[in-house]
């Protein structure tokens, strides 16, 4: 996550905020602390290709059966 974040050029809190995760948090998860399946979700909407966020609502779909 760090290099995409650098990648994109913003702070921890610029990268985070808009996940509702604080920067410490973001911290944490860079960090190697796992990251949780509902933010692991939003990052690949917030910043994922088109492709990942059409997969995500595939998998999303599926697992309500």
């Amino acid at each position: 996550m760090k290099e995409c974040r650098k990648t994109l050029g913003l702070n921890q809190s610029q990268f985070w905020s808009p996940l509702g995760v604080t920067q410490s948090g973001g911290s944490r998860y860079e960090s190697g602390r796992s990251i949780p399946k509902a933010v692991q979700m939003l990052l690949h909407m917030a910043y994922g290709t088109e492709k990942q966020a059409q997969d995500l609502l595939g998998e999303l779909r599926s697992e309500k059966g």
